[in-house]
């Protein structure tokens, strides 16, 4: 949708949420997922990620960091790799993620926040759970080229980085 920019926008009394969704593949053709338990939405399966938090925070550093706090896998965030962002509007208001593509990793991911998951596993790419969280299956999506999400999402991929 494109929409003129001489219109007025309507007013959003809401900010926009703003995170990144983390791959973390295994290098053997699997991919790590948790299993979501946030009180006041039914379960999903869900990647590690969450909210760019800090002013100037870039969406690998937010990669690299909610990576951490979630399941304890520290992986350098200039590793991480942007491969699309997503826009949506699924809750009622703007959504931006960041489809992040961390470098391969078979570290054990513990549960760091009991309140929101029940625990982490590696699944194969042609046997991905069901039900999966929204932005997740958007950004698993970005990824993998046979995976289908929901509509309703705006892909922009990441253009190649030049060195």
């Amino acid at each position: 949708m494109v929409t003129d920019a001489r219109l007025p926008l309507p007013v959003h009394p809401v900010p926009p949420l703003v995170g990144a969704g983390v791959i973390v593949p295994t290098g053997d053709g699997r991919v790590l997922l948790g299993r979501r338990t946030t009180a006041g939405e039914p379960p999903t399966w869900s990647l590690p990620g969450g909210k760019v938090d800090h002013p100037g925070e870039s969406f690998e550093a937010a990669a690299a960091r909610e990576l951490a706090e979630e399941t304890g896998i520290v992986l350098p965030a200039a590793e991480m790799r942007v491969l699309a962002v997503l826009l949506d509007h699924e809750l009622g208001r703007t959504r931006v993620t960041a489809a992040v593509l961390a470098p391969p990793s078979l570290a054990e991911a513990l549960v760091t926040e009991p309140h929101a998951c029940a625990g982490w596993e590696r699944f194969a790419l042609d046997a991905l759970p069901e039900p999966m969280f929204y932005p997740s299956a958007q950004v698993l999506a970005a990824w993998l080229p046979d995976y289908r999400a929901p509509g309703g999402t705006w892909r922009y991929r990441a253009a190649p980085q030049v060195s």
